[in-house]
């Protein structure tokens, strides 16, 4: 049974599930959820995903959500395919572990509040709370300097080679790229080499390329 990913081209946590299908070069069904008319919060998609977000992944007889979930299960389902995304040795796979912590509980935690305000808000013709802003640019600032360090020292944010801990940023990264807050990156060299490497990859192009339709 195919692969079948539900989800919405523009959904940042769809798109991190797309681009880790793309780096492991796996077929799969892509299913349109029409998030403006609510379709993520009505039958049959809040059987699939009882909290009504998107995405949803169903390989064979297993259904999955939370989009963070959903790449470490195809990285390690799918081990033999495409880009590893983890590595085997344990103390690598800890240090991407890490990372993946980190992107989820404090870089994802200020920058996709900054992302909801400037991008997604402008779409739906909402007014942006500066406020807002102003509050998380701070914190992602500190943040980055962190990530400046780290990557001084080390390619990617988890190691040597690119690895979900990457991967997982791609998506905010892409939007906030797409503002003023591009400038907080730019500021810091290594953090702007390493966004430079991850945004151009080939597998997140081809998603990229999925949004403008």
């Amino acid at each position: 049974m195919a692969i079948k990913l539900y989800g919405h081209p523009l959904s940042p946590a769809a798109q991190r599930v797309r681009v880790c299908l793309e780096e492991k070069e796996l077929e799969y069904e892509f299913e349109f959820v029409d998030l403006s008319s609510g379709q993520q919060k009505k039958e049959p998609f809040i059987s699939l995903n009882p909290f009504g977000a998107v995405p949803v992944l169903q390989d064979g007889d297993l259904t999955l959500f939370e989009s963070r979930a959903v790449t470490q299960y195809i990285t390690h389902k799918y081990a033999d395919k495409g880009t590893p995304l983890v590595p085997k040795d344990p103390k690598k796979m800890a240090m991407v572990s890490v990372w993946v912590e980190v992107e989820s509980q404090s870089f994802d935690a200020a920058a996709s509040k900054i992302s909801f305000e400037l991008v997604v808000k402008p779409m739906l013709g909402m007014a942006v709370d500066e406020s807002v802003v102003a509050a998380n640019e701070g914190k992602l600032a500190s943040i980055l300097d962190i990530y400046e360090s780290r990557l001084a020292a080390s390619k990617y944010i988890g190691g040597d080679a690119y690895s979900l801990a990457d991967l997982h940023h791609l998506p905010i990264i892409n939007n906030l790229f797409r503002t003023k807050i591009k400038a907080l990156f730019e500021a810091r060299p290594h953090v702007n080499a390493w966004c430079a490497d991850i945004l151009g990859r080939a597998a997140w192009q081809k998603v990229v390329a999925t949004m403008k339709h």
